[in-house]
């Protein structure tokens, strides 16, 4: 079978000529988001079960006290081995990745859900773009963690640092902060705010191709939005004000009428609460 982006054995317009191929993908991508704005208020009911269950765990994680037990520092210092340590971050983490980066990637989700619908073993096309997905954000994860185990070394080792945890913080906000500004951050978020022309360049027929497409989406995704979720790692998993209002900055910016906008004023926002963290870190004896 022709493994083209929409061509079939026999077909009179054979998936290699590009002319064609690209006239009928552009077709079902404008159908498509037709239907995925038309039906904007009811998404995939999988995917909203998987974002509601994300976030009920968080809420109970942060209402009895256990959410606590899977924060970075206490794992990180809780006398674990370094990759069991790890390993039970990244296990949080997916809790992270499906309650915060889901809700803005939705469009893309959905988009990538009508147009594959007519390939070949479409879930398993699906489960590979949201594999490929989750897999940039998990990479992201375990550099987040090993880099907040050599923090903690240099905290142990430097009692001036120590005596002021929150100048970490607001060294945190503050990168977040001037990240917003940076022209990386303006051209990822571009793609991400126009999924349709990302899936017309990238979209290919297959399990392998889904996957490569998840990476490259996550790949832009992470691109645009790594200093913020860098800010949730620092609030720790289930932290539920952090975790709601960067998911809420994260869905505005890549989805909301004037998200480009937006960008600049939520970095100074982030600034000035850096600069208040550092402010406190800095008064104390």
């Amino acid at each position: 079978m022709d493994t083209g982006r929409f061509g079939q054995t026999g077909s009179p317009h054979p998936s290699g000529d590009p002319v064609w191929t690209s006239r009928r993908l552009r077709r079902q991508i404008s159908q498509a988001r037709v239907t995925v704005w038309a039906s904007w208020a009811l998404p995939h009911p999988t995917l909203v079960w998987a974002i509601a269950a994300a976030w009920a765990v968080a809420v109970a994680a942060e209402m009895t006290g256990r959410g606590q037990l899977l924060h970075h520092d206490a794992l990180a210092g809780g006398g674990l081995p370094p990759w069991a340590a790890l390993g039970l971050f990244l296990l949080a983490w997916q809790l992270m990745i499906v309650a915060m980066m889901l809700p803005s990637s939705l469009p893309l989700i959905r988009l990538f859900d009508r147009v594959a619908a007519n390939q070949p073993r479409p879930l398993r096309a699906k489960a590979a773009f949201l594999g490929g997905y989750a897999g940039v954000w998990t990479g992201f994860g375990a550099a987040a963690f090993l880099g907040d185990l050599a923090i903690h070394l240099l905290v142990d080792r430097w009692e001036w640092l120590a005596a002021r945890p929150s100048l970490i913080g607001g060294a945190v906000l503050l990168l977040a902060g001037g990240f917003q500004f940076s022209n990386l951050k303006d051209r990822c978020l571009r793609v991400c705010r126009h999924p349709g022309g990302y899936l017309l360049q990238h979209y290919r027929r297959g399990t392998s191709a889904a996957f490569r497409l998840g990476v490259g989406h996550g790949v832009f995704c992470l691109g645009c939005c790594w200093a913020l979720m860098l800010v949730a790692f620092a609030a720790g998993v289930a932290t539920l004000w952090w975790m709601a209002a960067l998911t809420a900055v994260m869905v505005f910016e890549k989805t909301g009428q004037g998200g480009r906008r937006g960008v600049r004023p939520i970095g100074v926002g982030l600034i000035v609460l850096g600069l208040m963290l550092a402010a406190t870190a800095a008064g104390s004896p």
